[in-house]
């Protein structure tokens, strides 16, 4: 069993990061499923837009709702988040390495991408996430020790997937 967690405070560099391993992986033959943040094309940008990319070429999927532009609460959509889950469920056939964008608030409290990733833990799969460092507490917990600290160098995050 491998998880390894890349922990970074600039989200920006982070979602930067797992988008690079994840072309590395393609490029070497490493066929990923799980989600990586999308970065929004659209007209209207707004700084909290979230999408996600399902991995390895399914949709790209909004989890956050629009609750306007004074808003100051959480606005991930709840049930979109778990929709991406069950997305990247059903895109993970063959899947040699799950990757996670972000261990945030969903994944703490047990939803979110969990189920994915015990599931991949069960059966040996390599799984890489994201963690900041609000949930790094959290995350360490639900590890219970066994996640190790990757480099956030996307040739080193590929060689660690390869020597599992």
């Amino acid at each position: 069993m491998r998880l390894g967690y890349v922990n970074m405070t600039d989200g920006e560099e982070m979602d930067l990061c797992l988008s690079q391993v994840v072309k590395l992986f393609e490029e070497v033959g490493i066929k990923p499923s799980g989600a990586i943040h999308a970065p929004y094309k659209g007209a209207n940008l707004s700084k909290c837009d979230m999408d996600l990319k399902i991995l390895p070429d399914g949709p790209v999927l909004r989890i956050s709702q629009d609750l306007g532009e004074l808003s100051t609460g959480c606005r991930l959509d709840s049930a979109a988040l778990e929709a991406a889950t069950v997305a990247a469920a059903a895109h993970s056939d063959g899947a040699t390495v799950l990757v996670v964008n972000k261990f945030g608030k969903h994944e703490a409290e047990g939803r979110g991408f969990v189920p994915l990733i015990v599931e991949a833990m069960e059966n040996d799969t390599p799984v890489v996430i994201g963690v900041k460092g609000l949930n790094l507490d959290a995350f360490m917990s639900f590890s219970g020790g066994l996640a190790e600290l990757l480099n956030a160098d996307p040739h080193g995050i590929v060689q660690w997937v390869q020597g599992a």
